[in-house]
């Protein structure tokens, strides 16, 4: 086959010859190509930094009054282990109520060490109702569900306790208590074991420690409500004229106190690209926007991770359960919001969402999607259910879901921020001009302020040890 173009002749100066209208290789010249502004893979949808309300705080800090609460700890314990032995952290015992303020860091020690190690296979009675109790029980790995007994003597699961949590305190405080449930192994689980009479014989041979467990039963038995607050004293139902008890309104001597965070970068742009290449796109304002749209998912991360104020970290552990087989089940949700009023969202990992999707499949429930900020999101009895990957998943494939009241009004969850900052650019965000160098080169300091408060405790519930594994 032979070319028919002449030695000197392209193929578009051919076609040229036998074109009718304007080519298209021509026409671009004369204009510019519809383009995108640059994208980011990164954004999300923040569904928690939209449905928080915020707060202004003026002056740098929130502080939560509350009224007076006597429980003290509640809080899980650390363990650390050589090989298969396992200890816990002596300072992390201050953790169990009665133990809560020692500052005896030797005698924290001597206690911890009186611990000893056991194991349980799955199904094994670790303690059984009605028994008198021996030991003060501390999970350093595995599940444990706690059995009661119903109305008609038949057995009920009175909720699933795991790793780093505790029961049977009242071993150290009590006379002759008895087993109010039974707990049994739900998988392996590796317990660490204080004996009665291990506690009694340090009590006895140390006077801090009598002094303080004196200070707990005396701080125990004041009059107070299910929630631990002070009680206010009320009388109702009474006829003629009896003498009414005085009362008053006692507060936390030393409230919690939420300083805001900051999330910064220092974002540079060359002088000479911001002045050359300002069409059609601002290019220091796209910088500026990709910038704002990466502190804003650091941002959400913060609130749900960090540990001085992320939401993961700040539930109450009353408020913290646990999945009664692995993964999400509707019973699960279910106790998740019994443990609340006015529940607004629960927040939870997309594969989670996933994992809940399965088993309601699996019972045959298909619960109606509700629509929030013109978007369609799953929803169980009504509550929305909003996916954030910003809630870790562990090494185990296990995750938590969030539940949460909202509002300051509603005494929930708020988000804390302050606007009206020095060249601000969004509420609670400001991007400032920081000079140009010898390299030509101008910065902008781009910082963001923010924290989350729970304003009391059952604002915020989590349900833990989700399984996402099929």
């Amino acid at each position: 086959m032979t070319s028919s173009l002449k030695p000197s002749e392209t193929r578009e100066e051919q076609d040229q010859q036998h074109r009718q209208s304007l080519s298209t290789a021509a026409a671009r010249n004369l204009t510019h190509t519809t383009k995108s502004v640059p994208q980011m893979q990164e954004i999300t949808s923040r569904w928690l930094l939209r449905k928080l309300p915020w707060v202004e705080v003026s002056g740098g800090a929130y502080r939560v009054n509350r009224r007076m609460t006597y429980r003290l700890g509640d809080n899980r314990l650390t363990f650390i282990n050589t090989g298969a032995t396992v200890q816990v952290v002596p300072g992390e015992l201050r953790e169990i109520e009665v133990l809560a303020g020692i500052d005896d860091e030797d005698l924290l020690r001597a206690i911890a060490e009186r611990f000893v190690q056991r194991e349980y296979e799955p199904g094994q009675v670790i303690v059984e109702f009605g028994s008198m109790p021996d030991n003060l029980y501390l999970i350093a790995h595995g599940k444990v569900d706690k059995v009661g007994v119903g109305a008609y003597g038949d057995p009920v699961s009175l909720g699933v306790l795991a790793d780093g949590e505790k029961f049977g305190e009242r071993v150290l405080i009590e006379a002759d208590p008895i087993w109010e449930y039974t707990a049994k192994a739900m998988t392996a689980v590796t317990m660490l074991e204080l004996p009665r009479t291990a506690f009694a014989e340090l009590t006895a041979g140390s006077e801090t420690l009598r002094r303080h467990v004196a200070g707990f039963r005396d701080k125990s038995r004041r009059p107070q409500n299910k929630h631990g607050e002070a009680e206010i004293t009320v009388a109702a139902g009474h006829y003629g004229e009896p003498t009414l008890s005085g009362t008053y309104v006692d507060y936390e001597l030393r409230p919690r106190e939420y300083e805001l965070s900051v999330a910064q970068t220092v974002l540079k742009i060359h002088t000479r690209v911001a002045d050359l290449y300002n069409d059609p796109m601002n290019q220091v304002e796209q910088q500026l926007r990709l910038t704002v749209e990466a502190l804003r998912e650091r941002q959400e991360y913060e609130l749900v991770n960090n540990r001085e104020f992320g939401l993961l970290h700040n539930a109450d552990l009353r408020q913290r359960i646990h999945t009664r087989s692995g993964p999400p089940t509707p019973d699960d949700l279910d106790e998740l919001l019994s443990m609340r009023r006015s529940t607004k969202f629960f927040l939870a990992h997309p594969q989670a969402i996933a994992a809940f999707g399965r088993e309601c499949t699996k019972r045959g429930i298909y619960p109606p999607p509700v629509e929030m900020d013109g978007h369609t999101v799953p929803s169980w009895r009504g509550v929305p259910i909003l996916p954030s990957g910003k809630i870790p998943i562990s090494h185990t494939h296990t995750t938590s879901i969030l539940a949460m009241r909202t509002g300051e009004k509603d005494q929930g969850v708020v988000g804390l921020h302050q606007t009206g900052l020095p060249d601000e650019y969004q509420p609670g965000l400001n991007a400032r001009f920081m000079g140009i160098n010898e390299q030509a080169v101008m910065s902008y300091l781009v910082s963001a302020y923010y924290s989350a408060a729970v304003l009391v405790p059952d604002a915020l519930g989590i349900l833990d040890h989700v399984e996402l594994a099929h």
